[in-house]
Parts: structure tokens; sequence; C-alpha cells
């Protein structure tokens, strides 16, 4: 498996730190394999570490409670700092009282766990504060091409667009291999991670809502427009169980949301989201005979990417006219449209237009698949497989 350096460089300040480091993300996307390389880094300067995966019936049978977790470590451990690392902690009962006594008493505490038991929002509430996050994507194009290149295989920047980035999937070498892996993992997702936890009774309305979510990546979301869908369905439920729901899926990290940017009341406009797939196989594996959307992710994978750099990103309302992406990072602002092809004249006209009106001193950027640079004085084209490849938006 590749070295993560993205995600193990901001850890790195805390690896001596009391407070708790949770390796967070959607299920599969690395994060044991992360954990992994952070406990050999630490491994490189002392032998005082202990292991333990949870998922492993082994472990279980003799360490099921914080009581017999603390004990463990208590025998195992030499003088000194010790590093505990405990995968899939969920499994254990009590373990949010076990990691925060461990801190207590000159450890360095590491954990993962799958979103059926360790949400993002439930940080604050499980762990008061003693802790530090950090959320793992599955793989972004560069890390494909690294990971592929192990593999001695080779990934297209269209595959990418169809079946994004899990890193298990480049294991299988056939279409149906593929799909049978990733149709496994949406239901552990959607089934064991949320309707499970949840105790979600009305499971067929919720898979319709999950379903159509997750087909509208890069789209305009709201409560209302889930709620006449599900209407349509024939199917009863309020715009509060709506919400709820879809709250549920960002927690888990299956979707995220980003909201506008105004040019009139420059703030964010709460009421106006745009719904992103965390990543774009789950909205391929519900599509029909191979008519994949690939339009929309394409913009979803460009939101992913820019996440990945490390850009605050907005949509932003140019006096009535939309552009993708307001992106920001060390003081500078990005306005960033991002569209299949604009070969056609009118898509063009339509894309380019949008700038219409702003200045020059931020950097106007549009991105597509087409092959010929479009770039004119004041905006620059990039190609989607040159941006693939770049780390920040300044690169020439």
């Amino acid at each position: 498996m590749i070295y993560r350096e993205h995600y193990i460089n901001p850890v790195r300040d805390f690896y001596d730190s009391d407070l708790i480091k949770i390796i967070t993300g959607i299920r599969r996307s690395g994060k044991s394999v992360i954990l992994e390389q952070i406990r050999n880094e630490i491994k490189q300067k002392t032998d005082n570490v202990i292991y333990l995966n949870f998922e492993d019936k082994r472990i279980l049978a003799n360490i099921s409670n914080s009581e017999q977790l603390l004990d463990y470590v208590e025998e195992n451990k030499k003088s000194g700092k010790c590093y505990i690392f405990l995968d899939e902690i969920q499994m254990l009962d009590g373990w949010q009282d076990a990691c925060k006594t461990l801190r207590l008493y000159d450890n360095s505490v590491f954990i993962t766990g799958s979103n059926s038991k360790l949400l993002s929002k439930e940080f604050t509430k499980e762990l008061s504060g003693r802790y530090v996050s950090f959320k793992v994507r599955p793989f972004v194009y560069k890390e494909i091409l690294e990971y592929t290149k192990e593999l001695g295989k080779e990934c297209s920047v269209t595959d990418y667009l169809v079946w994004g980035g899990f890193p298990k999937r480049f294991e299988f070498d056939t279409e149906d291999a593929k799909l049978r892996y990733l149709n496994d993992l949406d239901d552990t997702i959607v089934i064991n991670d949320l309707i499970n936890r949840y105790h979600i009774k009305k499971e067929g309305l919720f898979k319709n809502l999950v379903n159509f979510v997750l087909r509208s990546n890069s789209r305009i979301i709201s409560a209302k427009s889930i709620h006449d869908y599900i209407q349509q369905k024939h199917e009863s439920c309020s715009i509060n169980t709506i919400i709820k729901y879809l709250s549920y899926l960002e927690e888990a990290y299956i979707i995220e949301t980003i909201k506008q940017y105004s040019t009139r009341t420059k703030n964010e406009l709460a009421y106006y989201l745009k719904l992103y797939n965390e990543d774009v196989a789950l909205n391929s594996i519900r599509c029909m005979d191979n008519r994949y959307d690939l339009t929309h992710n394409l913009e979803n994978i460009v939101y992913n990417e820019l996440d990945y750099m490390g850009y605050k990103i907005y949509v932003y309302n140019n006096k009535g006219r939309e552009i993708d992406f307001l992106a920001q990072k060390d003081n500078k602002k990005y306005y960033v449209q991002v569209a299949y092809s604009v070969a056609d004249e009118k898509a063009y006209n339509r894309e380019f237009s949008a700038f219409a009106d702003i200045d020059n001193l931020s950097q106007k950027i549009i991105i597509t698949n087409d092959d010929i640079d479009y770039s004119t004085s004041t905006i620059k084209h990039i190609k989607l497989k040159d941006f693939l490849l770049m780390d920040t938006l300044d690169e020439k």
C-alpha cells in the first residue's frame, strides 16, 4: 500500500500529545493502513508500542470492556511514554472511558473506528474535547496512479470519473468483481452504519432517499426537493425526518454539502446547499445500462480534489450566475467553473459568461475534459488530466 504522507504529516505534530488522535472518514478509505503507517514510523524510535485490532475475534474474546483494556495496557507497557494504537475501537464496550483514562498516564493514544459508532459529531460528546481528529478520504487521482503502479496496473481518467477512489476496488480486474465489492460496501454503509445504528424503521423510505441523494451529486439540494420526490413514491414523511436522514449521511462522511457565497450579502447563505458524494462510485453503482453521469461526477471529483488540496470551498452567486466554486486558501481567491466540455459554442458561452463582471485581481479558472486549450487573456483553462496532477491551483 502507498505511503499517504498527505494524511500522516499533520498527525506527526501530535505524536507525543496527550490528546486522543482519531483517524476518521468513510468506510474503506484507508484509515487502518494509515494507522499502521504511523505505528511503523513511531516504532523507529521506540519499542514501547501497543497495537490492538478489535475486529480480530481473538483479541475481542480476551479484551471486551474498558477495564480489561486498561489492565492489558498496564501489564504490557514499558516505562516511559507508551504509544497505543486501537483499531476499530467501537467494538469495545466503554471505549470512551478507556481512552480518556489512558491519556492521563503518559500514553499517546491513536484510534480508528467504523462510522457505525464513531461519527464526527460524537467526538465532542464522547471525548469531551480531549481529542484531535484527522479525516481520510478515498484516493485522489495522484494516489491512484501511485497505487496502480505498485499493483502493475493502470487507471484512466475516465475510470476515475466512473468508479472513484476506494482503495480496495483497484485490486479487482473485472467490472463484475468491482461492482460486487462496491455494492457490498454500499450495503454495509447504508444498512450497518445507518439503518441499524439509528434503528430506522422505515427502511424502504430511507433507501429511496439515499438512492435519490447519491444520484443527485453536484446539484442544488433541499429537504423540500427530496420530500417532493418521496411523495411521488407514495410514501409519507415529514420535512424534519428528511433533514434528520440527511444529517445521518453527512455524519457518516457519505455526502458533503457546501454553502453559497453571495455577492449581495457577502456571507454564507445557509438555506442554499449543493451536495457532493464522498466518492463518485456511490453515484455510478446506481446507474443503469452503463449510462454513467460523467458530467456531474467530473464536478464532484474537482470538488474532492480541491478539498484534498486544502481549499475552503463555496458555491458563488455572481449576480444570478452560478460559479461552481469559490476556492480560498492563503488569503487568495480562485473562481472555478467546471464543465465536461466547452467545445460546443453554446456551452462555451454559457460557462465563460459566468465570470462576467468579476475583476481580474482573483484567478478565474475553467476546468474541462477537453484536450484543446481554451484559455483567454483573463480566464485560465485547465485540462482535467492536468488538474488531477496539480498540488495547487497556482501551478503553471
